[in-house]
C-alpha cells in the first residue's frame, strides 16, 4: 500500500525545523510520497495577514527542493476561502483511495486538535502524524492514551524531537534586521532578504540609536506584543512597527539632530524626565521614519506614562513594555497573569495603579496624564 503524508501550516516562512520535521517523517513512516500545502487561510490565524501566496510556495520550494520525495502542493491556496483540513483530508482520500494517509502534526497542534473543525471527519481519511516539539521523555504515552480515549483511534509517531523554532521569531528577527541564519535554509534567507519579506523600515536604524540593553529591550517588547496581537487581531507589522520604534528616543542627546525642531507638549503640565522619550519617540518615528499610521504614533507618543482612552495598540505596547521577560519587580507575574487571563482594561487598570504606587513611594514625579490614565480605567480593576 502507497503512503502518503500531508504537512500543513502557514509556511510563513517556512524554517529549519520544517524541513527536519519532513526529513524525519520520509523515513520513519516509509513515506513514497509527502505532500507540503502552504495554506491559504489557516482558521486559527484568521486576521493575520500572510505573505503573499507565490512567495510562500516558493520559499517552501527553495526549502525541500533537495527531497525527491517532497511537492510542494498549491491545493489550498488555489481552493480559496478557510483553509479547513477535514475538507483536504477528503480531497486526498478522492485522489489516492487506496493509499495511507498520514497529517503530519507537531505536538502542540495535537494537543489542539480536538479544537479544529470535525477532527472525526479527519480521521476517517487520514492518521495523525505527529512530531514532538522540545517535548520531555515519555510524553507520548499519555498523549497516546487520551488520544485513543477521545477518538478511539491512534496516531502515529514521527519520531523526532524538534527544537522550538518558529516562524514568529523569526519574522521578528528580520523585521528588527537581525540574523536569522541557522533558522531558515540559506536560499531561504537568500529569497527574504531579496524581496524585503518581513522588514519594518527604519526600524533596524531605530535600534541603533538606542544602547544595546535597551534595543534588546525593545525586542523583547515587540516579542511579546506580537504573541498577544493574534488574540487582538491587531496587524502584526503595525505593533512590530510600534514595538521596536517606541524606545527610539530613549537615548538620543538632547541635542541629537533627530530632534530638531520637537518641542514638548505642555498640555498636561511639566513632564518629568523618565517620560518625555515617548514624546520625542513620537516625533523621531514621524519625521525621520515615516509613520503616519496614528495608531502606531500613539502606541510610541504614550507608551510610558498611559492616556484616558487608549486604543488596543497603545494599551498592548504600554503593558507589554511593563511586563517582558526581563521585567522583575513586585507584582509583576500577577500582572502577567491578567495580560493572558483578562482582559486589556484589567490589567492596564492594576499596572497603572501599580505604577502611581510605585511613584508615591519613592516620591517621584507623578505626571498628571499617568493619574488621569488611571481615573479612567480605574474601574476595570
Amino acid at each position: 500500500m502507497k503512503k502518503i503524508a500531508i504537512f500543513g501550516g502557514s509556511f510563513d516562512p517556512v524554517h529549519t525545523e520544517h524541513v527536519r520535521l519532513v526529513e524525519a517523517a520520509i523515513e520513519r513512516l516509509g513515506l513514497d510520497r509527502l505532500f507540503v500545502m502552504p495554506a491559504f487561510a489557516p482558521p486559527h490565524k484568521r486576521g493575520k495577514t500572510l505573505a503573499p501566496d507565490t512567495y510562500r510556495l516558493e520559499m517552501c520550494r527553495l526549502a525541500f527542493s533537495h527531497l525527491d520525495k517532497v511537492t510542494i502542493s498549491d491545493y489550498e491556496i488555489t481552493q480559496g476561502g478557510t483553509s479547513y483540513t477535514y475538507r483536504t483530508c477528503r480531497h486526498f482520500r478522492l485522489e489516492y483511495p487506496d493509499a495511507e494517509i498520514f497529517w503530519l502534526v507537531g505536538t502542540d497542534m495535537l494537543r489542539d486538535f480536538p479544537s479544529w473543525k470535525e477532527p472525526q471527519d479527519i480521521l476517517q481519511n487520514a492518521t495523525l502524524g505527529v512530531c514532538a516539539r522540545n517535548e520531555t521523555d515519555g510524553w507520548e504515552q499519555d498523549e497516546q492514551a487520551a488520544f485513543e480515549k477521545r477518538f478511539g483511534k491512534r496516531f502515529a509517531l514521527v519520531g523526532y524531537n524538534g527544537a522550538p523554532v518558529s516562524s514568529t521569531e523569526i519574522r521578528l528577527l528580520t523585521a528588527a534586521g537581525q540574523s536569522i541564519d541557522g533558522l531558515v535554509p540559506q536560499k531561504v534567507a537568500e529569497y527574504i532578504a531579496t524581496k524585503g519579506l518581513y522588514a519594518i523600515p527604519f526600524a533596524k536604524e531605530a535600534l541603533s540609536l538606542e544602547k544595546a540593553e535597551r534595543a534588546a529591550h525593545s525586542v523583547r517588547v515587540a516579542r511579546l506584543a506580537m504573541a498577544k496581537a493574534k488574540e487582538l487581531h491587531l496587524d502584526e507589522r503595525s505593533v512590530l512597527t510600534a514595538a521596536l520604534l517606541h524606545d527610539c528616543a530613549k537615548n538620543l542627546p538632547a541635542n541629537s539632530a533627530y530632534l530638531d525642531g520637537f518641542t514638548p507638549p505642555t498640555v498636561w503640565g511639566e513632564i518629568p524626565a523618565p517620560v518625555l522619550h515617548q514624546y520625542q519617540g513620537a516625533y523621531v518615528a514621524e519625521k525621520h521614519f515615516g509613520v503616519s499610521d496614528l495608531n502606531v504614533l500613539n502606541a510610541i507618543r504614550y507608551h510610558t506614562s498611559g492616556r484616558p482612552n487608549m486604543c488596543e495598540m497603545e494599551k498592548l505596547i504600554f503593558l507589554a513594555d511593563m511586563l517582558e521577560d526581563e521585567r522583575h519587580y513586585t507584582g509583576v507575574d500577577e500582572l502577567r497573569t491578567l495580560f493572558w487571563d483578562k482582559g486589556l482594561d484589567t490589567c492596564l487598570a492594576e499596572a497603572l495603579y501599580q505604577t502611581l504606587l510605585f511613584l508615591e513611594s519613592k516620591g517621584g514625579a507623578i505626571y498628571p496624564l499617568t493619574r488621569a490614565a488611571y481615573e479612567f480605567y480605574k474601574d476595570k480593576r
